[in-house]
C-alpha cells in the first residue's frame, strides 16, 4: 500500500507542477541561437553550417523580419561574437569570431538532417549522428542529457537489459563498441553497475555515433564508434552549476584563467550510502535481485543485511591556446563504484554467522592533445592517452570457510598523429599513424582448497590510415573514401580495412546514403562463470591471442533513403552485417553451451525506419527496426545456424515531446519482441546432475513493453542565476518485463527457472541551479 501511495504522489506531483509551470507566464526573453537559425533558414531559404558546440549556450533576439539577410546576420554577429560567412547564395558557415584566423576546421563534414529526433540531434553527410547536450531539449524518461541514454532512442541502438554498460548496436555486444571520452578508450561506461552513464551530462557537450562508414582514423571496435567530448572553446566568462537528483549530487564549472587559458571541472557523488530513495530501491532491486548477493534462495536464514553502495566521478580539462595557430588540451577523469555487503544469518545448525563481501570498479585516464595550424590549408594533431580499468571482488564465505578474490585489470595506452591537408574548399586529405598497447591481467585466488591464478597478456598494434573527403560545389554530393592498415605484433598479422561513405541529395528533399566498412578488434569480454564477481559484473576483458581467441573481424554495408520537407522526416536504411571470429565464451550462453568454447560468427540483416514530424512546439516520432540475427559456430548445434542471444526481431519506439516557453514534457512508449532462450527438454535423465536442453535459443520470452514520462521547467532565480526542476517516471505502469531467462539446478537437482526482470516503477526528481 505504501509503494502504491508513493507512486500516486509522484505522478500527481508531475501533473501538478506541469500545470503550475505552464500557468506561470514569463516575459519574452532571448531565444537559443539554434531556434533563431532555424527560423532564419525558413525565412530566407538558406542553410547554416556549424559545429553544434559553436552555438551551444548562445542566445539572441530574433532579428526583425523587415531586415535583409545580411542585416540580420550582422545583428546576430554583434550579439553572439560569431562570424557568419556566406559560402554561396544559400549556404552560410557559422564560426567563432575569436578563431577566425586560427583553426577553421578543414574537414567537409556537414549536417544534412537537423532535429533528427529532437532538437540537438543531427545527422551528417558521412552517416554519423551528432548529439549536442547543450542544444538538447528533452527525451521521455530523462531529466538529464545523459548521452548514453540519448543514443538508445536512435533506430538500431538498444540495450537488451536496460543497462548503459550493455548497449547493443545492430545486434552486436557492448564490448564491440569503441567508446572514446576525449580520445581515451573507455572500459567502464556506467555507474550503479551499468544503469547510469558515468559521463557528467553537464560538462559533456557532444557525442558522435557511427554505426557504419566509420572514419579510417578509428579502429578496434567492430560494431560502432561512440565519441564523447567536452567543449573545446575557452570561455570568456565563468560558467557553472550545481544540482541533485534522487541518487546523487553534482557540480561543474568552466573557469577562464586568461584570454588563452581555461579549466573545465566536474564532480559527482551518490548519497546512496546515506539515504535510500525510491529510485535507489528500484535500481538496487534491478541489479542485485538475481545475483549471488541475494540470499533469498539460500538454505540459510538471513537475520540482517547491511549494504553500502557509493559511486562518484571526477573530470578535469585544461585548455591552453599557445598562440593563434597552436593549442594544447589536457584531460583527466576518474570513475568509481563501490559496494560493501555484510550479511548476518543462521546456518542449518542454528549457528549465527557473518559474511563480508566487497566489489569495487574503478577507472581513470588521461589524454594530451596538441594541434598546430601550419598554414590555412595544413594542420597536424598529436594525441597521447592512458586508460586504466580495475574490477575487484572479495567474497568471504564463512559457512564454507572459503575466501574468493577476483580481479580483472586493463591498461591501455597509445598515441596518434593526424595530418589534415585542405587541397581546396571541396577536397580534404586526412592521414596519420596510431600506436596502441593494451595489457589485460586476470587474477583469481581461492582458499579451501587453495588455488591461485595470474594471467597477464599484452597486444601492441601499429596502424597507418588515410582518407579523402570531397564535397560538390552545390553541397548535394559528398564522398569519403579511406583505408586503415594495422599490424598486430603478437601474432604477426596485417589487416587492411577500407571504409566508404556516399551521400547524394536529389529532387531537393531526398537523400541517398551508402555506407560500407571492414573493421577488426583485438580485445573482447568473456564469461568464465555466470557468478563471476557475484554475478553483478559477469564479464571480464580478454585480449586476442591469435589462436583460441582470434582477431574479431567485421563486414558491414548499408543503404538509406530519406525525405525531409516541411518539418517531416521519413527515412529507411537497409543493412547487412557479418562479424567473424567471436568466441562462445563472449556470448554469455546459459544453456548446454555454457562451459563449451568454440569459434563462430553472427550475421545480422535488418532495416531501420524513422518517421519524425515537428510542429512549432510539438514533436513526435516513430522508429521501428526489424532484424534477423543468427549465430553459426564450428561445433555448436552441429554447425547449424541458431538465433543470437541478443536477437530482438522487432523493436518499436513512439515518442512525443512538447516545448512551450520554459516547460518541456516528453512521453515515450517502448516495445520489442522477446529475447531467445533455451528451454529444458521434457525428458530429463534423473541420474545425470545436469540439465538436458532443447534446441538452442529455440524459445522466446514474452514481449517487452514500457512507458516513460518526464518534464522539465526552467526559471530565473535572479540576475545571471537560472534554475531548473525536473521529474520523470521510468515504467509508469510498473510493467513486469522479463529481459532474460535461464535454468539452473538447486541442491536437490531440481530444475529452477530464473527470470531476470527489468526496472520496475522508477521515479526521479532533480533540481539544478546554473550561474
Amino acid at each position: 500500500m505504501s509503494k502504491l501511495f508513493c507512486r500516486v504522489v509522484v505522478i500527481l506531483f508531475i501533473v501538478t507542477f506541469c500545470n503550475f509551470s505552464y500557468s506561470q507566464g514569463d516575459e519574452q526573453a532571448p531565444q537559443p541561437l539554434s531556434n533563431i537559425l532555424q527560423i532564419l533558414e525558413d525565412r530566407y531559404d538558406v542553410r547554416f553550417s556549424f559545429e553544434p558546440k559553436t552555438i551551444a549556450g548562445k542566445t539572441a533576439e530574433l532579428p526583425d523580419d523587415t531586415l535583409t539577410l545580411r542585416q540580420a546576420l550582422n545583428t546576430l554577429k554583434a550579439t553572439t561574437n560569431l562570424d557568419f560567412k556566406l559560402l554561396s547564395n544559400r549556404f552560410i558557415a557559422v564560426t567563432p569570431s575569436e578563431i577566425k584566423s586560427q583553426f577553421i576546421v578543414q574537414k567537409l563534414e556537414e549536417i544534412v538532417i537537423k532535429n533528427y529526433l529532437t532538437k540537438g540531434i543531427s545527422k551528417t553527410n558521412n552517416g554519423a549522428i551528432k548529439a549536442s547536450t547543450k542544444a538538447f531539449n528533452i527525451l521521455p524518461g530523462l531529466i538529464e542529457p545523459d548521452v548514453l541514454q540519448i543514443i538508445q532512442k536512435l533506430p538500431g541502438i538498444i540495450s537488451v537489459d536496460e543497462r548503459i554498460s550493455n548497449i547493443n548496436i545492430r545486434g552486436g555486444t557492448n564490448d564491440q563498441n569503441l567508446i572514446l571520452y576525449e580520445g581515451i578508450r573507455m572500459y567502464q561506461s556506467g555507474h550503479f553497475f551499468g544503469l547510469i552513464s558515468a559521463f557528467n551530462p553537464y560538462l559533456t557537450e557532444s557525442v558522435n555515433i557511427s554505426k557504419n562508414g566509420t572514419s579510417a582514423r578509428f579502429g578496434n571496435g567492430v560494431s560502432s564508434i561512440i565519441e564523447i567530448n567536452n567543449s573545446d572553446n575557452i570561455n570568456t566568462n565563468f560558467e557553472g552549476g550545481i544540482g541533485a537528483n534522487l541518487l546523487s549530487v553534482d557540480g561543474f564549472a568552466k573557469i577562464p584563467i586568461s584570454d588563452k587559458m581555461a579549466l573545465q571541472v566536474s564532480a559527482r557523488r551518490s548519497f546512496t550510502d546515506l539515504f535510500a530513495s525510491l529510485t535507489y530501491d528500484a535500481y538496487f532491486d534491478r541489479i542485485f535481485r538475481d545475483s549471488e548477493l541475494n540470499t533469498s534462495n539460500n538454505t540459510n536464514t538471513q537475520l540482517a543485511l547491511d549494504e553500502r553502495f557509493v559511486f562518484n566521478d571526477f573530470n578535469l580539462k585544461y585548455l591552453y591556446d599557445l598562440d593563434k595557430n597552436s593549442k594544447l588540451r589536457v584531460n583527466f577523469f576518474n570513475i568509481y563504484n563501490g559496494l560493501d555487503y555484510n550479511q548476518v544469518f543462521t546456518t542449518t545448525q542454528n549457528n549465527i554467522q557473518e559474511s563480508e563481501s566487497d566489489l569495487y570498479q574503478n577507472s581513470f585516464g588521461a589524454s594530451v592533445r596538441y594541434s598546430k595550424l601550419w598554414n590555412p590549408g595544413f594542420e597536424t594533431t598529436i594525441e597521447a592517452y592512458y586508460s586504466n580499468y580495475d574490477l575487484e571482488a572479495s567474497n568471504n564465505d564463512i559457512t564454507n570457510n572459503q575466501t574468493l578474490t577476483q580481479e580483472n585489470k586493463v591498461e591501455d595506452s597509445g598515441f596518434r598523429v593526424d595530418l589534415t591537408k585542405s587541397v581546396n574548399d571541396n577536397l580534404v586529405i586526412n592521414s596519420g599513424y596510431q600506436f596502441i598497447e593494451t595489457g589485460v591481467t586476470n587474477f583469481e585466488d581461492v582458499t579451501n582448497p587453495n588455488f591461485t591464478s595470474l594471467i597477464k597478456e599484452v597486444v601492441r598494434s601499429h596502424s597507418l590510415f588515410g582518407e579523402v573527403e570531397w564535397n560538390s560545389l552545390s553541397k548535394k554530393s559528398a564522398v569519403r573514401f579511406g583505408a586503415r592498415m594495422s599490424y598486430f605484433d603478437k601474432f604477426s598479422e596485417v589487416v587492411m580495412e577500407p571504409r566508404i561513405t556516399f551521400n547524394q541529395k536529389f529532387y531537393d528533399h531526398f537523400r541517398l546514403e551508402i555506407l560500407a566498412e571492414l573493421k577488426s578488434q583485438a580485445i573482447t569480454q568473456i564469461i568464465d562463470l555466470q557468478q563471476d564477481f557475484f554475478g553483478i559484473e559477469k564479464r571480464r576483458w580478454q585480449l586476442t591471442n591469435g589462436e583460441d581467441v582470434p582477431l574479431i573481424k567485421s563486414q558491414q554495408i548499408s543503404a538509406g533513403l530519406s525525405y525531409d520537407k516541411n518539418d517531416l522526416l521519413v527515412s529507411a536504411e537497409l543493412y547487412y552485417k557479418f562479424v567473424d571470429n567471436i568466441t562462445a565464451r563472449s556470448q554469455g550462453f546459459q544453456n548446454q553451451f555454457q562451459f563449451i568454447n568454440d569459434l563462430g560468427s553472427y550475421t545480422v540483416k535488418g532495416v531501420d525506419l524513422l518517421i519524425n514530424k515537428r510542429f512549432d512546439d510539438f514533436s513526435t516520432w516513430l522508429s521501428y527496426s526489424y532484424s534477423k540475427n543468427d549465430y553459426q559456430f564450428n561445433e555448436l548445434n552441429n554447425g547449424n545456424p541458431f538465433p543470437n542471444t541478443l536477437d530482438l526481431t522487432h523493436v518499436a519506439n513512439a515518442s512525443f515531446t512538447y516545448n512551450v516557453e520554459r516547460l518541456k514534457i516528453g512521453l515515450g512508449i517502448n516495445w520489442h519482441s522477446g529475447r531467445p532462450y533455451t528451454a529444458p527438454s521434457a525428458n530429463q535423465d534423473d541420474t545425470n546432475a545436469t540439465i538436458e536442453f532443447d534446441a538452442p535459443n529455440g524459445e522466446r520470452i514474452t514481449s517487452y513493453f514500457r512507458t516513460d514520462i518526464s518534464a522539465i521547467y526552467d526559471f530565473n532565480l535572479g540576475t545571471n542565476l537560472k534554475a531548473e526542476i525536473g521529474a520523470s517516471i521510468w515504467n509508469i505502469f510498473n510493467q513486469t518485463n522479463i529481459i532474460n531467462r535461464f535454468y539452473t539446478l538447486d541442491s536437490d537437482n531440481t530444475i529452477i527457472r530464473v527470470d531476470n526482470r527489468s526496472l520496475k516503477f522508477t521515479p526521479n526528481l532533480s533540481f539544478r541551479v546554473k550561474f
